[in-house]
């Protein structure tokens, strides 16, 4: 049944309800560009503040990435155990927690500790969600859905960018984490009373009342109810599941390619955003400018995003991620070579934007495609976990490299290159 629920799905136009399910995602997603990126920008107001160093604001800045992958690789997999719905309901208030928390450091080692809390919520809810968005989308719009979610990221960031810098230039940067919190707080009763859990889990898994849960969701979407579960799934069947699963002999390959690529592109995607606006200003840019200048590089992400879906149908998602991969490399270099120069510098920005966060909306539509439903929330946590140490090592390795003297179109090449080998590892996968 479960097969025939999804085939149901896969094949009919999507029901306002299924419209509102991916527009609840995107919009938590939008809170997680901010919750996420709101250390960039006000990091050149903390290091003022605070007096401190290069390794210093590399390690603030990884500190919500160290979380966020922990979040991924411990906390996301339990999706599969207890559900999808309940997973972003906990990533929730992990966040608002860890956000306020934040305003009210006194010290690096406190924010330090308030960031990875706060990348541990953050961390555990988004894999959920990319699973909700492809399970209620329908085969014909899956690709488009899956790009409209992830251009939530870019929306946040550039809205939060804007924000952020009408906040720290009224009050000051602590205000920025409380905005974070206050939005955050809001999603949750908004999550409990309205977003579904997700079908596969509830077939699959059966928790309590589980057939009344599956019709009241098909009704909702306006699909036939149905009058049984199915028979339960063979123990064997069951067993194959978990991190072990991943690494098989029958998915070790596209399991690592997977990984592989999901790493060299967060590494050098948190290179750009995390330090963006800093670099801008080394460069000779204000302050203000150096936050504008990360806010038209998530502008041009929004279109990048969006557009992908739309492209992917006439050229084929895995082909034109590659190019995008290898647009972005190109782009990084010349963003480097041009910074110190305001109208050029945002020119650049806006097509470098746009082929960045495609990029990475491309592997995660690419992602779930590759595990069967018992596995998938497990196989895309991992996948995402793995890209995080990646994003992890990225802005602290920056840090380390600017004191020690490299200037800023050194370092755009340094983290060019790591988006062709991301092209390469990603080009083998086999579906």
């Amino acid at each position: 049944m479960s097969h025939e629920i999804q085939q149901r799905i896969v094949d009919s136009p999507m029901s306002s309800y299924q419209k509102f399910i991916i527009g609840m995602c995107v919009a938590i997603n939008m809170l997680d560009g901010f919750d996420v990126l709101v250390m960039a920008f006000t990091a050149q107001s903390i290091a003022a503040d605070w007096e401190i160093p290069f390794s210093s604001l590399g390690l603030l800045l990884s500190a919500g990435l160290v979380g966020m992958a922990a979040g991924s690789l411990i906390l996301a997999p339990y999706a599969d155990r207890f559900g999808r719905r309940y997973m972003i309901l906990v990533g929730l208030v992990i966040i608002t927690v860890g956000m306020a928390a934040s305003a009210f450091t006194q010290s690096v080692t406190q924010l330090v500790a308030a960031r990875l809390f706060t990348g541990l919520g953050i961390g555990s809810l988004l894999a959920s969600m990319n699973i909700l968005v492809a399970e209620y989308s329908s085969q014909k719009y899956r690709s488009l859905a899956i790009s409209i979610f992830q251009s939530g990221y870019p929306i946040g960031a550039a809205v939060g960018g804007s924000i952020v810098a009408l906040l720290i230039s009224t009050y000051t940067w602590r205000s920025a984490f409380l905005f974070g919190a206050v939005l955050s707080s809001l999603m949750i009763p908004l999550v409990y009373w309205r977003l579904p859990e997700s079908l596969d889990f509830l077939v699959t898994r059966r928790p309590k009342n589980a057939l009344q849960k599956i019709n009241k969701v098909l009704v909702r979407i306006g699909q036939q109810a149905v009058d049984h579960l199915p028979d339960q799934i063979a123990p064997e069947a069951r067993s194959a599941t978990g991190v072990a699963h991943l690494v098989s002999r029958e998915l070790r390959l596209r399991t690592l390619l997977i990984w592989t690529s999901f790493f060299m592109v967060m590494f050098s995607f948190y290179f750009v955003l995390s330090w963006t606006p800093k670099l801008l200003v080394e460069a000779g840019l204000s302050t203000e400018q150096g936050i504008s200048g990360s806010v038209v590089l998530s502008t041009g992400g929004i279109v990048g995003s969006m557009l992908l879906g739309f492209f992917a149908t006439r050229f084929g998602l895995k082909r034109l991620v590659g190019v995008y991969m290898v647009a972005t490399s190109v782009l990084m270099i010349a963003f480097g070579v041009l910074s110190g120069q305001l109208i050029p510098a945002y020119s650049v920005a806006i097509v470098l934007g746009f082929f960045l966060f495609g990029s990475i909306v491309g592997l995660y539509a690419i992602a779930p495609e590759l595990y069967d439903t018992e596995v998938r929330t497990t196989g895309m946590g991992w996948a995402i976990g793995i890209g995080r140490i990646g994003a992890i090592i990225a802005p602290f390795a920056a840090g380390l490299m600017l004191e020690d003297g490299l200037g800023t179109t050194l370092m755009f090449t340094i983290f060019a290159v790591p988006m062709v080998l991301a092209m390469l590892a990603q080009s083998l996968i086999k579906h």
